[in-house]
């Protein structure tokens, strides 16, 4: 028996490749499927199984090409419904892969088709679970993505309630935990870095998993504090039940080398957004004016997800050299399949060509402090809500604007006045200058480094609040 982790920092998310005698389930597959097929080549065996966990929201699942390539067979958990082919498995079905088994442990709450499946060896003991949002290292999956006219988050949560505690807790405390997500997912909010885990542990650990815990209690403290699913979540969800573009089709045409005038010339003609995803150092300095700013090498998707609100948007890439076709896998992900190419020879290209750019003004730290000194600024903090509670600049003028919701908040601002922008390291200040630029702010200032540069300064703080007690 061969169980492999295939863990996507990005998306902060875990697929899973398990393999006994030659025949190969795969859990919850990225949109890039290929990898999966040459892995079971290389072992020599076949996929025969694509389990799906539940109708993924964060990403866009790979299961529907995965299946057309191989033959294997789709399986969700009770109550799915899809536009495609698919096994809809019964509450406790067993499926045989080799010499072990897979049992499906239905644990809606989540979503309604939330599936828990439980690894069954070859001496007909139970060895892991592969838990989906249903059960994470040190949380629980959301309840409030899968609400109906005739269903409340609370409806949910008392669902997930009797799901842990009817077919996850009375499981032996040395099956292994293995998870959908970890941290950094917006499918949770008090993830664990760890990926991997046993039950006996979250059994002692969770919060979720207390033995003397009610019904309201748990329902009251799985809702506390859940901010708002980012907008793409449903739309992601959507795909995953009716269907996609193949992930090749969305790659050919997306990984395009354009020249520099015919770039111009559709984005004017396509209504395309410039998304430019260099460092954010080297947007500041330069970049084509009225593109967007979101870095490769953060958290890259997701903030994709959270702020170019149209999934069919069509979209023109500036990218490092060599990162292309990475690029348009990584917006694939999550669902956005209308990449029309990428400026090809990158923003030099567009510089030789005596294009028109734009800079990003930014200042330093301690300039920013003489600033503060001799006058009142106005000072835009766009790190998250929580972060901003546990310790702020205290000084007038501060004003918490996320950067989760720039796009409902734009009318709070003021094109008129300057805004000096910071988040926590100088990555998401510079997403949200270049939003609030192409949407017509030209007055604004980056501070370099952000608030973790601002702190060794010594300007004047706010006491730090433990964040887990707000």
């Amino acid at each position: 028996m061969k169980i492999e982790q295939i863990y996507t920092g990005c998306l902060a998310q875990g697929a899973y490749y398990i393999e006994s005698k030659g025949e190969v389930a795969i859990i919850d597959p990225l949109r890039e499927t290929q990898q999966y097929v040459d892995k079971a080549k290389h072992e020599n065996a076949k996929i025969k199984y694509i389990f799906e966990t539940h109708f993924h929201a964060d990403f866009v699942s790979g299961h529907i090409d995965l299946a057309k390539k191989t033959g294997a067979t789709i399986v969700f958990g009770p109550s799915a419904e899809t536009s495609y082919d698919t096994y809809v498995a019964k509450d406790n079905e067993m499926f045989k892969l080799g010499d072990i088994t897979i049992k499906v442990l239905h644990t809606p709450g989540h979503t309604l088709e939330s599936s828990t499946f439980l690894l069954i060896d070859e001496n007909g003991k139970d060895h892991a679970i592969f838990s989906g949002d249903t059960l994470f290292l040190g949380d629980v999956g959301r309840p409030d993505l899968a609400i109906k006219s005739d269903l409340t988050k609370e409806d949910l949560a008392g669902m997930l309630y009797d799901s842990l505690r009817k077919k996850i807790m009375p499981l032996a405390d040395d099956v292994i935990v293995y998870p959908a997500h970890g941290a950094g997912s917006a499918c949770g909010k008090n993830l664990s870095k760890e990926t991997v885990g046993v039950l006996g542990e979250q059994k002692k650990t969770n919060y979720a998993l207390r033995a003397n815990m009610t019904k309201d209690e748990f329902v009251k403290e799985v809702l506390d504090g859940i901010p708002p699913p980012p907008q793409y979540f449903a739309k992601n969800a959507m795909m995953n039940k009716s269907g996609y573009d193949s992930f090749e089709t969305v790659l050919k045409r997306g990984n395009t080398p354009l020249e520099v005038d015919e770039f111009e010339t559709i984005a004017n003609q396509e209504g395309a957004l410039v998304l430019d995803v260099r460092h954010e150092d080297d947007f500041v300095k330069e970049h084509i004016p009225n593109s967007i700013f979101i870095g490769i090498d953060g958290a890259f998707a997701p903030w994709v997800g959270a702020l170019i609100t149209d999934l069919k948007q069509p979209i023109l890439l500036v990218t490092p050299k060599g990162r292309e076709e990475e690029t348009v896998t990584r917006l694939s992900r999550v669902g956005y399949d209308n990449t029309l190419g990428y400026l090809k020879g990158g923003f030099g290209s567009w510089k030789e060509s005596g294009k028109d750019i734009d800079v990003l003004d930014s200042i330093s730290p301690d300039d920013f402090v003489h600033k503060t000194n001799t006058n009142d600024l106005n000072i835009l903090d766009v790190r998250k809500s929580g972060e901003h509670q546990s310790m702020y600049l205290n000084l007038k003028g501060v004003k918490n604007f996320p950067l989760d919701f720039i796009n409902d908040n734009l009318h709070i601002i003021d094109k008129t006045k300057t805004y000096y922008i910071h988040c926590a390291g100088g990555y998401r200040s510079v997403i949200a200058a270049s939003i609030l630029k192409a949407r017509g702010f030209y007055n604004l200032v980056n501070i370099e480094g952000g608030f973790d540069e601002l702190k060794k300064t010594g300007i004047q703080m706010s006491d730090f609040v433990c964040p887990s007690t707000l």
